[in-house]
């Protein structure tokens, strides 16, 4: 739901609200003029707490897509490791076999500790091991955030719903819409709760 679909149904309801209190007949009364304008109410709350839930899952999301790149930039650069690595110790390992002479030996050395590097190296923090925590942990932030996005489309939907419900309360005078809308309402803040401070707690 846009912001201007919830601002033309509150103007709906503080329509009928005031239309009711303007113009008597056995359809109006001061109990469904005030129950119009409580309705209104409810709707702008529900308003303002369905663009704080819509906001909160815009932000997830991105955070979930920057960290799913950042993640398969150092799987790539994992594999790039992988490769040098390997490549490097082979060739040491054929050197060593095929040329004798210390500066065969030297050589086969100096690739094994460059080899060496590029499976582990703490101090730059670019071996294939440090590469290897870095992206898990991307990963876990990417799924964290992912989870946090899907609790806020659910918060936000049950938002949505209740706003439907709130103005069909208004058109039709069923209290029991208007009741049903704030229980999804709360049901709607309980997922972005869960979204911002537990988004692992459930899996849906």
């Amino acid at each position: 739901m846009e912001a201007h679909e919830a601002h033309e149904t509150i103007h709906e309801a503080a329509h009928h609200g005031h239309h009711d209190e303007h113009h008597g007949g056995q359809n109006s009364s001061p109990i469904k003029t005030s129950r119009n304008k409580n309705i209104a109410v409810l709707i702008s709350v529900l308003a303002m707490l369905l663009a704080i839930v819509e906001a909160g899952g815009k932000s997830a999301q991105n955070t979930s897509l920057s960290a799913n790149i950042h993640a398969n930039d150092l799987w790539a650069f994992y594999q790039a490791k992988s490769i040098r690595h390997t490549t490097l110790r082979a060739s040491a390992d054929m050197l060593e076999l095929t040329v004798p002479g210390e500066a065969a030996a030297k050589k086969v050395a100096e690739w094994r500790a460059t080899a060496q590097r590029y499976d582990s190296d703490p101090e730059s923090g670019d071996g294939r091991k440090e590469l290897m925590a870095q992206a898990k942990a991307a990963e876990a932030d990417r799924d964290h955030a992912l989870s946090a996005y899907h609790l806020f489309e659910y918060g936000a939907a049950a938002l949505q719903i209740s706003i439907v419900l709130c103005s069909a309360a208004v058109v039709t005078g069923m209290i029991a819409l208007a009741i049903g809308a704030g229980g999804l309402g709360v049901v709607g803040i309980a997922f972005a709760l869960l979204g911002w401070l537990a988004p692992t707690l459930i899996h849906l």
